[in-house]
């Protein structure tokens, strides 16, 4: 709930010493996008602006402008619990409740004196924040930003062509490139301005969907040719990766990114799942075509969620298992699945 007007907000910016932006744990374009481009607007402004995220971010993006000053939270964790401690002013982005910083920052997130601000595109926001700008009908949380900057505050002047730079990236990956939830008349003016400003998408598309190493590529090959499995009469298909195929490529962080992506790429498969094996768990990913709704298959049966049409969720237990309960679940919804086939 918004506690505080955007007066009071801007007012709080104002007077802030210390600045501080966190996002998710395995932040993805749109994490680093949203946290970079606030970083760059607060810096532009001479305020002292800091930016946090839990863990490494995919080597694809370390050319984004300011990346060099990203705290790695689980690297340097007493600096990073130091920082909370000590900000004025805390802006939470790109997600929707503290613990999906991580285990080690849920409970620094919270207790932060900081004056909270919560910037996200998830559904069901749960932080208890002095300002929350919060809605699903958005293509990512760096559209949120730019509105926040632009609309919200009315300082669009202070959108440097950096922020721009990280606002573009965030949107064009979580949108695949505009191929997904971005109907909106206000993304395409988003878009327009930023690349007024002089943002070259094209150098930016290239920086990110170009930049993959050799061992990616082959690892997406194994995943395709030896990994994949489709269930037909569910209009499903199946992706996994074990630790053993991931040590094999010389997985970085960030290889298997989009790899979901392909399972759905198919034109007789509606919903996809891509398990991938950690140390402590199994990481799975969902996607769907249509009003198939992944988000809450994904809080009802694995305790995950997020939105529609994308979301993710842990399961504790062996790869072998995890896809085992996934089939097993999966008969409860073949009718509500392949009826966007129209079968």
């Amino acid at each position: 709930m918004q506690k505080s007007s955007i007066h009071i907000v801007k007012e709080q910016i104002s007077k802030s010493k210390k600045i501080v932006i966190i996002s998710h744990y395995n932040p993805d374009g749109d994490a680093v996008g949203s946290s970079l481009a606030l970083f760059h607007f607060f810096r532009h402004q001479g305020l002292d602006a800091r930016v946090i995220l839990p863990n490494p971010f995919p080597d694809f993006l370390n050319w984004m402008p300011g990346s060099e000053y990203v705290l790695i939270g689980y690297k340097h964790l007493n600096t990073a619990k130091r920082m909370l401690e000590e900000a004025d002013m805390l802006f939470v982005v790109d997600m929707n409740a503290a613990h999906r910083s991580g285990r080690d920052l849920e409970d620094p997130i919270r207790n932060s004196p900081a004056f909270k601000v919560l910037i996200d595109h998830h559904p069901n926001p749960n932080l208890t924040c002095n300002y929350q700008y919060s809605t699903t009908k958005t293509t990512s949380t760096c559209e949120l930003v730019y509105n926040f900057m632009a609309k919200r505050l009315k300082q669009k002047a202070d959108i440097t062509l950096e922020a721009a730079r990280c606002i573009y990236t965030g949107m064009i990956t979580d949108t695949g490139s505009l191929s997904y939830a971005c109907n909106n008349p206000n993304t395409y003016r988003i878009l327009s301005h930023i690349v007024k400003m002089g943002v070259n998408g094209e150098e930016i598309h290239r920086l990110v969907y170009d930049n993959y190493s050799e061992s990616r590529m082959k690892l997406l090959g194994l995943s395709l040719c030896k990994r994949m499995n489709v269930l037909s009469e569910y209009a499903t298909s199946i992706i996994y990766l074990s630790l053993k195929d991931l040590a094999d490529f010389g997985y970085q962080m960030g290889d298997t990114e989009g790899f979901v992506n392909y399972g759905l790429s198919m034109k007789t498969v509606v919903f996809t799942a891509f398990f991938i094996q950690r140390e402590d768990r199994i990481r799975i990913s969902f996607r769907s075509k249509g009003s198939f709704d992944v988000g809450q298959f994904a809080a009802k049966h694995f305790g995950g969620g997020g939105h529609r049409n994308a979301s993710a969720a842990n399961y504790y237990s062996s790869l072998e298992e995890a896809i085992a309960e996934f089939k097993r679940i999966l008969p409860q919804y073949q009718e509500e699945i392949v009826k966007f086939l129209g079968k």
